[in-house]
C-alpha cells in the first residue's frame, strides 16, 4: 500500500475503530478521530516530501483490479492541482476536530466518525483516476455531510440537508450518463483516465458531455443559478460542517472542471468558455450584492462564498496560465480564509448563542483578540495585499483580462464589494457603542481556539508574503491542462515570480 492509498485508508481505519469500539466514551472517541485525521496529515506531507515539483504529470500511481468484467480499476495518482487541494483538506480536518471538541456533545461517535469518512471521501475524489472510481467517490461525499448538517445542524436543518443533498445527486447523475457514455467508446470498455482522454470526440458529443460533467461540479462549486443549497447548508451546519463545506467540499466542483471538464472536451470548453465566464462574472456580483443584505452574519460568509468561487471558475474558463494557476491557489486561500472566518463565527455563537450581527456592537472592548483575528480574516478575504487573498484574486484577474476585458472590469467590483460586506459586518459587531449585558459580558477567546486558529493565520499570512513554491506545485499540471485544451500554456509571466524579483 502506497501512501496515497494510506491516506484514504487511515480516516476510514479510525472511523471503523470507532464502530467497534461502542464502549469509548466520548473524550476517547475524539481522541481516536483527532489521532486518524493527524495520522492522515502525516502520509499527505510524505506526498508531498515525494511529489517531483517539475512533473507536470500524474505521480505516485496506484493500481488495483476492481470490477474486472467492466474494466474498473481502483487507480489513484496525483498532480500537483490535486496534492495541494489533498493537503488542504488534512490540514483542515484536524482543526475542525478540535474546534468541536466542546461544542459538540450529543451522538459524539457519529459526528466523528462522519467526518473521517467525509475526509476520506474527499481525498479519494482528488486521487481517482478510474472514471468511475471518481463518481463513487464524489457521490458518496453526500452521504457523511448530509448527516452532519441533518443531524448536528441548526433549526432548520433538514430542510437544508435535504435541499443539498437532492441538489447534487441531480447534477451528479447527470455526469454519470456521460461517463457511461464515454465507457462506450474507449476500445475494449475502460474507466481509464488516460483512456478517456485519449478519445477523439465530435463537437457535438463534447458539447452534450461537457454539459453532463459542468452541471455536476457547478452545483458543487456552487455556480450561479444552481447555487441556492449553499446558503442553506452553510447556515444550519455546525462550525465543522461549514468549515469543511466553504474549505474543501465545494473545490471539489472547481477542481472537477480542470481534471475533467476541460481536458476531455477542448472543443466544448473553448466555444463554452465565454457563457462560463459570464455566469462567474454575475455570480460574483450577485453573491457580493446579497451577501450586503444578510442579518446574520453566517448566512453573509455563505453569500460570500458564492462570490468568491465565482472568481476560482473565472480563472479556470479563462484559459490563460495566469489566471488558471491562481484559480488554484485560491481554492486553497479561501479555503484557509472563509474557514477561519466560519471558526471565528463558531466561537461567538458558542459564548451568545445568536448570529445576528444587530444583537452585537462594540465587541472590540471586550474581545480585543477575537477583533484582531476577525479583522486579519477578513483582511485575507478582501484580498488586502500581503495576505492570501490578493495571490489568488489579483493574478485572476490580471490573467483574465488578458482574453477577456470586460469579464475582467465587471469582476473586479466584487473585490470592492468584498470590502464593504466584511468591512461593514465588522464594524457593526465589534465597534461603536457596548450596549447590553449579553456584550458586556462576552468573553475573548481561549488559548486553545487561538492554538486552532494559528496555524491557518500563518498560512494566510505566509502564503501572502511568498506564494512562489505553491505557484511552483501547480503551475506545470495546469500548463498540462491547457495545453491538452489547445491553449499556449504560457502567457505572461506568474504574479509570484514578479513579486520575487521585485
Amino acid at each position: 500500500m502506497g501512501m496515497l492509498s494510506l491516506t484514504i485508508v487511515l480516516p476510514l481505519a479510525g472511523a471503523l475503530l470507532l464502530a467497534f469500539l461502542p464502549e469509548a466514551g466520548d473524550r476517547s472517541v475524539k481522541q481516536i478521530a483527532l489521532v486518524a485525521s493527524l495520522a492522515a496529515l502525516v502520509t499527505s506531507l510524505v506526498l508531498l516530501v515525494q511529489f517531483d515539483v517539475a512533473d507536470p504529470n500524474l505521480q505516485q500511481a496506484e493500481t488495483w483490479v476492481w470490477i474486472p468484467a467492466i474494466g474498473a480499476q481502483l487507480s489513484l495518482a496525483v498532480d500537483g492541482v490535486s496534492l495541494v487541494l489533498i493537503l488542504l483538506t488534512t490540514f483542515l480536518t484536524p482543526l475542525i476536530l478540535l474546534a468541536s471538541w466542546s461544542s459538540i456533545t450529543d451522538r459524539v461517535r457519529g459526528y466523528a466518525a462522519a467526518f473521517l469518512v467525509l475526509e476520506a471521501a474527499v481525498i479519494g475524489v482528488f486521487a481517482a483516476t478510474d472514471l468511475l472510481l471518481f463518481y463513487i467517490f464524489f457521490e458518496f461525499t453526500i452521504i457523511p455531510m448530509y448527516l452532519i448538517i441533518g443531524i448536528w445542524g441548526g433549526a432548520g436543518r433538514k430542510y437544508a440537508a435535504v435541499k443539498f443533498f437532492l441538489y447534487t445527486l441531480f447534477g451528479g447523475l447527470l455526469m454519470l450518463v456521460a461517463i457511461i457514455y464515454l465507457y462506450t467508446q474507449t476500445p475494449g470498455g475502460s474507466f481509464a483516465y488516460a483512456d478517456v482522454l485519449a478519445l477523439e470526440l465530435g463537437v457535438t458529443e463534447q458539447r452534450w458531455l461537457f454539459a453532463g460533467f459542468a452541471l455536476a461540479f457547478a452545483v458543487k462549486v456552487p455556480l450561479f443559478p444552481v447555487h441556492t443549497w449553499l446558503p442553506d447548508a452553510h447556515t444550519e451546519a455546525p462550525t465543522g460542517g461549514s468549515v469543511f463545506l466553504a474549505g474543501v467540499l465545494l473545490k471539489m466542483g472547481t477542481f472537477g472542471l480542470l481534471r475533467y471538464a476541460l481536458p476531455i472536451f477542448p472543443d466544448a470548453t473553448v466555444e463554452f468558455a465565454p457563457w462560463l465566464l459570464g455566469l462567474s462574472v454575475v455570480g460574483i456580483l450577485y453573491g457580493a450584492i446579497v451577501a450586503l443584505m444578510q442579518a446574520d452574519i453566517k448566512k453573509l460568509i455563505a453569500y460570500s462564498s458564492v462570490s468568491h468561487m465565482g472568481f476560482v471558475v473565472l480563472g479556470t474558463f479563462a484559459l490563460n496560465a495566469t489566471a488558471t494557476s491562481a484559480s488554484v491557489v485560491q481554492m486553497v486561500n479561501h479555503g484557509l480564509s472563509t474557514g477561519a472566518l466560519f471558526l471565528l463565527i463558531g466561537f461567538l455563537y458558542e459564548r451568545r448563542h445568536t448570529r445576528q450581527i444587530s444583537a452585537f456592537g462594540g465587541l472590540a472592548k471586550r474581545v480585543p483578540v477575537m477583533a484582531g483575528l476577525w479583522l486579519l480574516v477578513s483582511m485575507s478575504s478582501l484580498a488586502l495585499p500581503g495576505l492570501n487573498g490578493f495571490v489568488g484574486e489579483f493574478p485572476i484577474l490580471l490573467g483574465t483580462f488578458q482574453t477577456n476585458r470586460t469579464a475582467a472590469v465587471l469582476a473586479s467590483f466584487g473585490v470592492v464589494l468584498a470590502a464593504l460586506y466584511l468591512l461593514w459586518a465588522y464594524q457593526r459587531i465589534f465597534h461603536g457603542p457596548l450596549v447590553g449585558a449579553d456584550n458586556e459580558n462576552t468573553t475573548d477567546l481561549k488559548a486553545r481556539e487561538v492554538g486552532i486558529l494559528a496555524p491557518i493565520l500563518v498560512l494566510i499570512v505566509g502564503i501572502g508574503l511568498y506564494p512562489q513554491p505553491l505557484f511552483d506545485l501547480v503551475e506545470p499540471s495546469v500548463d498540462r491542462v491547457l495545453t491538452e485544451v489547445g491553449v499556449e500554456p504560457l502567457d505572461i509571466e506568474p504574479i509570484a515570480a514578479t513579486s520575487e524579483e521585485s
